[in-house]
């Protein structure tokens, strides 16, 4: 059995109302959608990509909205287009009950709707909810959205917190004077989402977010976003913030980690120096990375036992989102 939960999708009519916003405002990774194939393939919610994933051996895909989501559209246009999306995947969901299950998107710009929209997007059957650091002006661990995270430790709702591109003054402060497609490649890609979301998962457990809803579960992917090569140095930030528990406890108790399609044995090996095998959760990042059953073959391969093996490719995936 093999479980994917990173598997993308996207709604034609948050993409129309994305690119229609002011040239400011408007987030360039946009760009990396219409890339070779993969418009055709994040629209496909069916016969294509469950010939992608029988090529892959992928049994079950868990699907979420591809960044930004809605989170960068005003407020009440997120909460249309988020439920307009979550009742989409619920649809797909249905006519392919084997096949797929769903993360929900979520209205963030709208923070008093959001607890509402979880629940509501739960009772469709998703199994969790994808989300982004930044909406706006607001952080992620603004406590406006503390009932967000009451509500998502209540009902067992894993949130998986994806990288989304850094702010403007963030972006001519660090990221630009390379030529625009380096700049949004080192903004993107090369670095800065993956440091945006660490950052975004280092807030909330410096703000005291899994001290106050201890079953609360967070999913960072690209094997942790950079923060499981740092914890000895964050460590020392939750003494420093007077937190309960260290930074690595945090992680090793409230986090799953995913590969994002980068099979690395090395990254592995660190990850499992770091945290668990029961903490490991294979994802593809798909289409934006679609491994060949080969490639994915050879790295389950690289587990020292048939025990962590099925935790990695199923069995954690199984028990966090109850599949």
């Amino acid at each position: 059995m093999l479980i994917g939960i990173e598997e993308h999708w996207v709604l034609p009519e948050l993409t129309a109302a994305l690119t229609a916003l002011p040239e400011g405002e408007r987030d360039e990774s946009l760009a990396f959608n219409d890339l070779g194939d993969h418009r055709q393939r994040l629209l496909d919610l069916g016969e294509g990509r469950l010939a992608t994933m029988d090529a892959q051996g992928i049994d079950v895909a868990v699907l979420a909205q591809t960044p930004p989501g809605t989170q960068a559209l005003p407020a009440e246009e997120a909460v249309r287009l988020s439920r307009t999306a979550n009742d989409v995947a619920a649809e797909a969901v249905a006519r392919h009950p084997t096949r797929f299950r769903a993360l929900s998107t979520l209205p963030m710009s709208a923070p008093h709707e959001v607890a509402a929209e979880l629940e509501r997007a739960a009772g469709l059957g998703h199994v969790g909810t994808m989300v982004y650091g930044r909406s706006g002006d607001l952080v992620l661990d603004d406590p406006v959205y503390d009932d967000f995270f009451a509500a998502a430790a209540a009902l067992r709702q894993p949130v998986f917190l994806y990288p989304q591109l850094p702010s403007g003054a963030l972006r001519d402060a660090s990221y630009r004077g390379f030529g625009s497609t380096t700049d949004l490649a080192l903004a993107t890609f090369g670095w800065g989402w993956h440091l945006d979301a660490g950052l975004a998962a280092l807030r909330l457990i410096l703000r005291g977010t899994f001290d106050r809803h201890p079953e609360l579960q967070v999913v960072l992917g690209h094997w942790g976003e950079m923060l499981l090569f740092w914890v000895d140095r964050a460590d020392s930030l939750a003494r420093v913030a007077g937190l309960e528990r260290s930074t690595s406890d945090y992680l090793r108790s409230n986090f799953h980690i995913t590969t994002s399609g980068m099979l690395n044995p090395a990254l592995l090996r660190h990850a499992l120096s770091v945290t668990t095998a029961d903490r490991l959760i294979f994802s593809t990042d798909y289409p934006f990375q679609h491994p060949s059953r080969e490639e994915i073959t050879s790295f389950l391969g690289e587990f020292e036992s048939e025990e962590d093996r099925r935790k990695f490719a199923s069995g954690n995936a199984s028990a966090l989102f109850g599949i």
